[in-house]
């Protein structure tokens, strides 16, 4: 037996090795003094198993079937008559295919287990024997079979199999970590648990039943149909409280079926009280998004802000939450470290920020850091990205949708249209011939999602860079010359709008203001959109005739 499970040993890790590994696997084989035949296949490996491995997920997924096996069965093998002379070889055949599992477990699987401690990775057999899970594992395969020959083949005697619980703990955390949708899984995993209590409460029922024999009283199990299914229908309506069971009559049965009551309240409750966690988390995010929502509306709704920009505001949030799934991308960012962060971020949008024509030549590192600063903002139907005339302080890159460049004497004559990898902004951002104001006027044609890069960020990042700082603003200087997005040059330059004087009770209501910008500052709403709100807040509650466009 030792044999075969050391030889079994090396068969697994050949297969790894051959697998993918270029680690060194070394065999050699001793005689036992006074034996004739190898007793041991000694196998030594360079590598080590990481625990985010799916090879090792998969490992504990056949460890947590061998510990169901044991869970599930051994309490109806012992309470049920499903375990006959005929088929006692096939019952034996599982139980030990499973203890194989839990050997190979505790020999090639844990002991080569990743183990980092301060940063190092130290011999993982010795920390493995050190930890209590070890303990539990040696436990868990006690031979109390040895006892068959007494009291022939007892399924209760296989009880310690079931210290093996670590394993499938630890199966459900990894299992986790890599589902998309973790919640169905805890759905599932609760559902198992209450099935779980009724099979227990099913294989007591049977026992208590044949103790006192087999319709001997009302209460107990006739005999009649499917004993595992009629014992089970009497476990739900016992331990859920559904009622119409007959009155226990001896002493045994009515404190049998008082702790069926309480166990099957505690139990209910405990569930139930899972199940609300389970999908509270699964709603966690819809549950943040409609919370940011009705803040806004009832935010909007005591300033009275005007029915159309309330309805664009709706819109934004629907349309924001549809598309990406959050609010806010650098929420979920920011608890990352910078490594992971531009990993991230270079996963999500080099593609698209490589093929721009503006950072085509420049330092592969610049672009990296670049990456890291963007922000990304929805636009929706006819907002104004930018105006023409006014301080330019970020630049835009198209990450889906389109924009127009519009002008003319009404405003509304379409110059070019600029799609997805299209860059603008870039003049007054690079403060290219002397000037730092916007040169055209762009409007959202259709929802738009933009990169966002702010000048401060963007000065930071080309510090660092100079060759790229040169050749950027070489680049806008002759986009700026060429004068694409501006040929209704005849009109004249843009009127600059100069300083209104504060009104008389600007001091009554700047504290208003203040709590105002505060409280929708913090909105991840497009600028236009922002803008709108304060204003509309602004002429609320500045007095009559003290604000004028």
């Amino acid at each position: 037996m030792c044999l075969l499970l050391e030889l079994c040993e090396a068969f697994i890790w050949v297969a790894i090795s051959e697998a993918g590994n270029s680690n060194e696997v070394i065999f050699c084989s001793r005689r036992n003094s006074g034996s004739s035949f190898p007793v041991a296949v000694l196998m030594r490996a360079s590598f080590i198993i990481s625990i985010g491995d799916l090879v090792y997920v998969l490992w504990l997924f056949f460890v947590t079937l061998a510990w169901n096996w044991n869970v599930w069965l051994i309490p109806m093998r012992w309470a049920f008559p499903y375990q006959t002379p005929s088929n006692i070889y096939l019952w034996l055949l599982a139980d030990y295919l499973c203890d194989l599992i839990y050997i190979l477990d505790i020999m090639v699987f844990q002991p080569r287990l990743q183990f980092v401690r301060g940063g190092d990775i130290v011999d993982m057999r010795k920390n493995y024997m050190k930890t209590f899970r070890f303990k539990m594992d040696v436990i868990s395969l006690v031979p109390l079979e040895l006892f068959y020959f007494k009291t022939g083949i007892n399924p209760l005697l296989r009880f310690p199999r079931l210290l093996k619980v670590m394993s499938f703990f630890e199966f459900n955390d990894r299992l986790e970590a890599i589902l998309t949708k973790a919640y169905v899984y805890r759905v599932i995993r609760t559902t198992s648990y209450l099935l779980y209590c009724l099979h227990c409460n099913a294989c007591l029922f049977y026992w208590i039943s044949a103790y006192e024999g087999l319709g001997s009283t009302k209460w107990v199990y006739d005999g009649k149909g499917n004993s595992y299914i009629r014992c089970y229908y009497f476990a739900v309506k016992t331990l859920i409280t559904i009622g119409g069971l007959p009155e226990p009559t001896t002493l045994f049965e009515i404190i049998f079926q008082l702790i069926n009551y309480f166990v099957g309240v505690f139990a209910f409750s405990i569930m139930i009280g899972q199940m609300r966690d389970v999908v509270g988390a699964a709603t966690s995010g819809q549950t943040y998004y409609r919370a940011c929502m009705d803040n806004t509306v009832k935010y909007m709704a005591s300033y009275r802000i005007p029915k159309d920009v309330q309805n664009r505001v709706k819109t934004w949030y629907n349309y924001t939450w549809q598309s990406q799934g959050m609010l806010d991308e650098q929420e979920l960012l920011v608890q990352l470290p910078d490594k992971m962060r531009l990993d991230i971020a270079v996963d999500v949008n080099y593609d698209i920020v490589s093929k721009v024509s503006l950072f085509q030549g420049c330092d592969r590192q610049m672009i990296f850091d670049m990456l890291k600063s963007l922000r990304s903002v929805v636009y929706l139907p006819g907002d104004y990205v930018c105006k023409k005339g006014e301080v330019g302080r970020e630049m835009y890159i198209i990450k889906a949708g389109e924009v127009q460049v519009v002008g003319g004497p009404d405003g509304k004559t379409v110059f070019v249209t600029l799609k997805s990898g299209s860059v603008f902004g870039e003049i007054s951002l690079l403060a290219v011939g002397g000037g730092n104001r916007r040169t055209a006027n762009v409007v959202a044609h259709g929802f738009a999602n933009l990169f966002i890069l702010d000048k401060k960020d963007l000065n930071e990042i080309l510090v660092h860079y100079p060759e790229s700082q040169k050749l950027l603003r070489k680049k806008a200087r002759a986009s700026r010359y060429q004068d694409r997005f501006t040929p209704d040059t005849r009109q004249g330059p843009h009127p600059v709008i100069g300083r209104r004087k504060r009104p008389r009770y600007w001091g009554c209501w700047s504290g208003c203001l203040v709590r105002m910008r505060r409280r929708v500052g913090n909105l991840s709403l497009p600028s236009v959109l922002l803008a709108n709100v304060q204003r509309a807040t602004i002429t609320n509650i500045l007095p009559t005739g003290h604000y004028k466009l």
